[in-house]
């Protein structure tokens, strides 16, 4: 694998990102909604700290003081479902815009391999993303100005938001290569992670053996985990493989379509 490849194609794709407005458009729209759902949680905060002061041992029996379990935790599951809506409409495009132009078949006849193109194509939507879930760093940093939260819950809990959206992402350009229309991509990925997401919610109905199963399969039950602040070597083991099963799918799909012609 030549990385000069890999960096051609991801300097492309970064270009056509900013030059489409796509990212301007879905970064913006992210960091509205996340904004409003934090400075909703804050709120709540604030006034849940005041009734405190006026009933300590509700305080006490319902942990509203702490400022972790009632703002950043939220957070991190309410940035995680905003990423399920937007990052399908990052990765929507990235095969099936050139399938459909046919500038998919001009750049493979490229010298350039197939994983080449992949990993360029995940890694800009990866950058991205990466730019997208780093601008939300202003929340927890006006929460630590202003209260005391745990900082290593936070780190991780962003750890946690980064694989997840790898996750994410190679999901999102696997149904980009099946199709040349970037809405059925987009909604093909959507789906999909929908059915993982809503898997843990099936847990207590099964048997504990398939709960077990489900629980290890289902997307979101690993990042509570990192957002508790616990680093287990199995969540990231999921997400890493979770990734790569999918950019190997996309890769047979890419290679299918070569030898069809």
């Amino acid at each position: 694998m030549n990385i000069r490849s890999v960096g051609l194609v991801f300097k492309r794709e970064l270009k056509s990102y900013f030059n489409s407005y796509i990212a301007y458009v879905v970064i913006t729209m992210f960091l509205i909604i996340t904004g409003y759902f934090f400075y909703n949680l804050l709120a709540s905060f604030s006034v849940m700290s005041f009734q405190a002061q006026t009933n300590p041992m509700l305080a006490r029996q319902y942990n509203l003081l702490n400022i972790n379990e009632t703002v950043v935790r939220p957070l991190f599951g309410n940035v995680s479902i905003i990423m399920l809506l937007m990052t399908p409409l990052l990765s929507m495009r990235l095969v099936a815009e050139e399938r459909k132009t046919g500038t998919m078949e001009l750049l493979l006849t490229y010298p350039v391999k197939d994983i080449e193109v992949v990993l360029g194509k995940f890694l800009a939507c990866f950058t991205v993303f990466l730019a997208m879930i780093l601008a939300t760093v202003t929340y927890p940093v006006l929460l630590v100005l202003l209260g005391q939260p745990e900082v290593i819950p936070i780190i991780t809990g962003y750890i946690g938001l980064i694989l997840l959206g790898a996750a994410f992402i190679s999901l999102g350009i696997f149904t980009s290569s099946l199709t040349e229309n970037q809405i059925i991509a987009a909604s093909v990925a959507f789906g999909i992670l929908f059915v993982f997401w809503l898997m843990s919610y099936s847990i207590l109905f099964v048997s504990p053996g398939l709960g077990r199963i489900i629980s290890y399969i289902a997307i979101t039950e690993h990042l509570e985990s990192l957002a508790k602040g616990v680093v287990d070597t199995e969540d990231i083991i999921y997400y890493l493989n979770f990734s790569f099963l999918f950019l190997f799918l996309t890769l047979r799909s890419i290679e299918s379509k070569r030898w069809r012609g």
